[in-house]
């Protein structure tokens, strides 16, 4: 069984995207996997990495438990809206925080890491356009660039990818076969 990350990177509580983050807890905990669950909204760090890669920033107690939970995760799930064509500011300055520490000695040294080697990750994002015009007229850009240039960059492979489209018109069932289905994903946990 494996260690699963689950990070919901919304700005409120409460959200549908944090839902369908306990929804995969729930699926990963009756496969037999031991997922953690982290909501960006929920905890409590300073957004702002002040001196770019140049230095450490000490993590907050918040963010230490978030990287042991990274450095524990054989699997990585990924859940957030899209927002103006890409995803919410916390969720960046989460991951920038994040992996901070892993990224400056071997930038200070001239070498390239791959902390994500040998974990899988899963993109799921919600958004109020169809999901079908996200994927085709703009390419999924944001899964792409979350794909390649974040996950893919720093070794995690596969990297999956659910898009919930039209979330104005899904309506309650919708919803919950969405719960459903994403529950069943991590029973799977893949």
């Amino acid at each position: 069984m494996s260690n699963v990350l689950i990070i919901v990177g919304h700005a409120s509580r409460g959200s549908f995207c944090e839902a369908l983050g306990e929804a995969y807890q729930k699926g990963a905990e009756k496969g037999g996997h031991h997922p953690t669950l982290l909501v960006t909204s929920a905890i409590s760090f300073d957004p702002t990495l002040h001196d770019g890669y140049k230095t450490r920033q000490p993590l907050e107690p918040d963010l230490q438990t978030a990287r042991d939970a990274l450095s524990a995760a054989d699997h990585i799930v990924i859940i957030f809206p899209l927002w103006f064509g890409g995803k919410p500011a916390i969720l960046s300055s989460f991951f920038e925080r994040l992996l901070q520490p892993e990224l400056v000695e071997p930038l200070e040294k001239n070498t390239y890491v791959k902390p994500l080697d040998g974990k899988s990750a899963r993109i799921i994002v919600t958004m109020k356009m169809p999901a079908l015009v996200h994927r085709w007229f703009y390419g999924a850009y944001t899964i792409q660039v979350l794909r390649r240039n974040f996950l893919g960059f720093l070794g995690a492979s596969p990297v999956r990818s659910n898009v919930i489209g039209s979330m104005d018109n899904l309506g309650d069932h919708g919803r919950v076969a969405w719960l459903k289905k994403i529950e069943d994903l991590g029973q799977r946990s893949s």
